[in-house]
């Protein structure tokens, strides 16, 4: 009787299939022909391609629908699913392997989800949600999701299978050269996120052949606790005698993935340009190697769609001015829904050293679930950091966790059994790193020890829901010293106690510590300080407080967080004491300090001295505008941009602001410091200060530097990489002539010949429709030998792109700016 899959799972090899389209393509799939319409056309052809994999030992077999959704088949989607099931399982039955598994493969929509694209984020769910609905009413064994590229997508697509399913659930991502996503995750991100939702097993498919791979067969084995698949291609592809081939023949991929093995992976497999032979000699390799089963790893992240902050080792800084208790001009902005001035606050913290920020929304007579969920889209807009949701309204918590891409913190459960009952279950369904504040029915204990006993009935508690130890970060309860002499040492004592009883994790709000009393600072200060000291592993404070923020920095200095002092004097060897400052402007009073409650981590807040404090100018100068498409403030952006034409020419403000600010994201971009999202919204920003622009010129009278097709190729209805490098060419001043998705070669020369165009960027994501893109550049070279045409997508290399006659190839969309730039000079 066949396992469980689960069962088998982490106890033993499992093999995975190899390559479809490559396969289907040597069986006479044309280039830009739907590989799934196969699965009613060819339907022998889809028996003997599983049947293959099966009878080379291949304890998994895909169905055909990588590429299958409403947006693609709107007509016959539910035809399509079940005949691909139904062609796998006659597979199964002729191979007389009916021990094996039938996996139903999710492939990306082709579409990038907003705020970067336009699809809706619960729209792309519903997508998932059919097809696995349909998968599951057939008879599949289990779910992969596999080749995404985009975490949001990714998160979708488990929420979709989990939703409608209880089958095991596996996920793979597509990691470029430099090991990230196209939006920017690398492997701890992509870790933390997808065992916080819950998977069964994750990996890296597709992109890279095995020997590239291996740098990311590293992190992933020293991250996941959970069995990890790897199924790369069968090296990188080429062109010879007119035809694609991959560049890695079965006996040396059946080595390297032998190698592989024996680094510690669970399940293996191939993807494109793989064959029955390639799985064949693989099986054979690595049946033989020891079999390592995944092991539990203690890291505790919290992360955003691109950054990891890793909490136990250094001290992590939450940035505290996203919470309105005492903030009266955060308050007004919240009830007038401004978000640029939440926004700016939310730079401001990362600007001042903030690694995660905490985002409360709550104000009596407020729509807090609302606003709750529109802040977090908001601010994951502009900035890469963490986001700690902030809320005791379990709605609000529900819909932000919901649609928050990473894996968030969440503040904060109590040792109430209500508390718990309503909060692990929502951290148990979407991850996150909850804060556990150690009260419970009876009130705050007074002493450490009923502190962490509150604690320890709070972690087991949670094992109950599957919430690790690891993600449970305990607040030390901070308060304030001028009501109980104890209260200081009571606190110590319970971060200290986390550690050292538990070796957990714990959390500050630090401020609480000296309401009521002058000078609060350096209470605070002193106190953060010997926090540290006694193994605090976050703090929820003001990082525009100097002070707070020297007692971070040397502390990390003294306790040997920070090697070779580095941090400490890279960022004091120029300091100038206070005393020693010219002053160009009064400093800003103290304001805004805190309440008693103590009843959330981080509610009563310290006094600021930051200038975040005081209200924005009412007029925006000159030379705000570059700041604005940096940090991708749209809003302002248009403002500076009215501001700045008070004293400058249209053309001077484009060629000394707006162009040089979408350089240095540009640049950024490409050194890997400023990922897609924030990369898009500059864009979106210098579109708002354009729009002001242009209008100041006069019709006609702007800057044209040169004329752009693009298209996604015949067969292909992924758009992404397409779309990305449409909105950068508008911003750098080119006019792009977009011609959607799955475009005949014959429509691209027209456009072409038609509008006299100088470049054309063409894209493709699947290995079936490079076909499409070889044929499309013959044509253009052919009847439009004066264009210049640049390729992109995920299946395609310099080596390819030129084989193929491309002119150039572009790895990311700053490329394809940069190559237009060369040719219209």
């Amino acid at each position: 009787m066949k396992k469980d899959f689960r069962e088998k799972l982490n106890k033993e090899w499992i093999f995975w299939d190899g390559g479809t389209g490559s396969l289907l393509q040597a069986r006479g799939l044309k280039g830009g022909e739907l590989p799934e319409t196969w699965n009613i056309s060819r339907k022998d052809d889809l028996v003997w391609l599983h049947r293959g994999y099966l009878e080379a030992g291949c304890h998994v077999i895909n169905t055909n629908t990588f590429g299958a959704s409403r947006l693609t088949y709107p007509d016959n989607l539910e035809e399509i699913v079940r005949a691909a099931v139904r062609n796998a399982k006659e597979a199964r039955t002729q191979a007389g392997r009916e021990d094996a598994y039938i996996s139903l493969d999710l492939g990306p929509t082709g579409k990038l989800l907003k705020p970067l694209g336009d699809l809706e984020f619960e729209d792309a769910v519903a997508l998932f949600s059919e097809v696995v609905k349909i998968g599951v009413d057939e008879g599949v064994d289990l779910i992969l999701i596999e080749t995404m590229s985009d975490s949001y997508e990714l998160k979708a697509a488990v929420l979709a299978a989990k939703e409608n399913s209880d089958l095991p659930l596996c996920a793979t991502v597509t990691f470029d050269e430099s090991g990230k996503l196209l939006t920017g995750a690398d492997v701890k991100t992509v870790v933390a996120l997808l065992e916080g939702l819950g998977v069964d097993a994750l990996g890296t498919n597709c992109s890279l052949g095995p020997r590239e791979l291996m740098p990311r067969v590293e992190e992933l084995v020293r991250e996941a606790s959970v069995p990890v698949i790897i199924t790369p291609n069968a090296g990188l592809p080429k062109k010879e005698n007119g035809e694609t081939i991959y560049s890695v023949l079965p006996e040396e991929f059946a080595a390297l993935m032998s190698e592989i093995a024996g680094m510690g992976v669970q399940v293996l497999g191939g993807c494109c340009g793989t064959t029955h032979k390639h799985l064949e000699e693989m099986i054979k390799a690595c049946s033989n190697v020891e079999f390592k089963p995944a092991v539990k790893k203690e890291h505790t992240y919290v992360t955003s769609f691109a950054q990891a902050v890793k909490l136990g080792d250094a001290p992590v800084v939450i940035g505290e001015r996203l919470n309105p208790t005492g903030k009266k001009k955060l308050q007004a902005a919240l009830r007038e829904r401004d978000f640029g001035y939440i926004l700016e606050e939310g730079i401001k913290q990362e600007e001042n050293g903030a690694e995660i920020l905490d985002v409360n929304v709550g104000l009596p007579d407020i729509d807090e679930p609302a606003l709750m969920e529109r802040a977090v889209k908001e601010l994951q807009a502009i900035t890469a950091l963490p986001l700690q949701i902030d809320t005791a309204n379990v709605e609000a918590l529900e819909r932000a966790l919901r649609i928050y891409n990473g894996k968030a913190m969440v503040n904060s459960v109590t040792g109430k059994q209500e508390s718990m009952d309503k909060v692990f279950p929502l951290v148990a369904k979407y991850g996150g790193t909850v804060v556990a504040l150690p009260l419970d029915e009876t009130g705050i204990p007074e002493t450490a020890e009923g502190r962490l006993a509150i604690a320890e009935k709070i972690y087991q508690e949670a094992e109950k829901y599957g919430i690790e130890k690891k993600d449970v970060v305990v607040d030390g309860l901070a308060l304030t010293i001028s009501s109980g002499v104890e209260n200081g040492s009571v606190t110590l004592d319970t971060v200290r106690g986390i550690k050292e009883k538990f070796k957990g994790n714990s959390i500050l709000g630090v401020s609480n510590i000296s309401f009521g009393l002058p000078y609060r600072e350096l209470i605070n200060s002193t106190f953060l300080g010997m926090a540290l000291s006694n193994g605090l592993s976050a703090a929820i404070l003001n990082p525009g407080s100097e002070a707070m923020m020297n007692t971070v920095y040397a502390a990390k200095a003294l306790l040997g967080h920070d090697e070779n002092c580095g941090e400490y004097v890279a960022r004091y060897s120029d300091y100038v004491p206070p005393q020693n400052r010219v002053e160009t402007k009064p400093a800003p009073a103290p304001s805004e300090t805190g309440n008693t409650s103590g009843q959330a981590t981080g509610a009563s807040k310290e006094a600021s001295t930051s200038l975040s404090a005081k209200d924005e100018p009412a007029s925006l100068p000159a030379g705000e505008l570059f700041s604005a498409i940096e940090k991708g403030l749209a809003e302002k952006a248009g403002l500076a941009a009215t501001e700045a034409l008070k004293t400058s020419k249209p053309l001077e403000v484009i060629n000394k602001e707006l162009i040089p600010a979408l350089d240095k994201v540009g640049k950024g971009f490409e050194e890997g410091k400023v990922f897609l999202p924030q990369l898009l919204m500059s864009a979106e920003a210098a579109k708002s200060a354009f729009s002001v622009i242009r209008g100041a010129m006069g019709e006609g009278t702007g800057e044209e530097k040169g004329k752009v097709v693009v298209a996604t190729v015949k067969g292909d209805i992924h758009d992404i990489g397409k779309n990305i490098a449409k909105v950068l060419l508008e911003n750098y001043g080119y006019k792009v002539f977009d011609l959607g998705k799955d475009v005949a070669p014959e429509r691209i020369l027209q456009e072409v010949i038609e509008k006299e165009v100088s470049l054309v960027g063409l894209s493709a994501l699947m290995t079936t429709t490079v076909g499409s893109m070889e044929e499309t550049i013959k044509l253009l070279k052919e009847k439009a030998p004066h264009v210049k045409v640049l390729v992109g997508g995920a299946v395609l290399t310099p080596e390819f792109a030129e084989s193929i006659g491309a002119d150039h190839y572009a790895g990311d969309a700053m490329s394809t700016v940069r190559f237009a730039d060369k040719i219209s000079e």
